[in-house]
């Protein structure tokens, strides 16, 4: 079974422990155990993902949004889109450096990742989380 759940937050820092909790929540509701390594790495990735329109969105920009899909074998997509057009690059971060990392983090959690484009309405960045054993 597919199942999907979008929601918009505002363009603000509170979103992303927003963002967090109702990916939780919904995959919870779907089945996934609080312990479930997709449901744990889901979360991480949506708050990379939230962050960044936060911190880089276009300045007049009041909204976002967030989508989650459980997919039938236990996997989950997570989108995070936003007006801008420009898409994120994996930079590379001296090791000084506190910021830098989210995309990094990115790369080596998902199973894929991309941006589509939305044409002149911005991009949608996504991220694959795969069903794996818990530890």
């Amino acid at each position: 079974m597919l199942r999907r759940n979008a929601f918009r937050l505002p363009r603000h820092p509170a979103s992303v422990g927003l963002a967090r909790r109702r990916v939780r929540d919904h995959l919870a509701d779907w089945g996934h155990a609080p312990r479930d390594p997709a449901l744990q790495d889901a979360v991480l990735l949506v708050s990379e993902l939230a962050t960044n329109v936060v911190r880089h969105g276009l300045p007049l920009e009041r909204e976002f949004e967030v989508a989650v899909t459980a997919l039938a074998d236990g996997s989950c997509l997570i989108e995070v889109s936003d007006e801008g057009q420009l898409e994120p690059q994996l930079r590379v971060v001296g090791e000084w450096e506190e910021t830098g990392r989210g995309l990094h983090l990115v790369e080596n959690l998902a199973a894929a990742w991309g941006v589509w484009s939305r044409g002149r309405h911005g991009k949608t960045v996504w991220a694959l989380v795969l069903a794996r054993a818990g530890p």
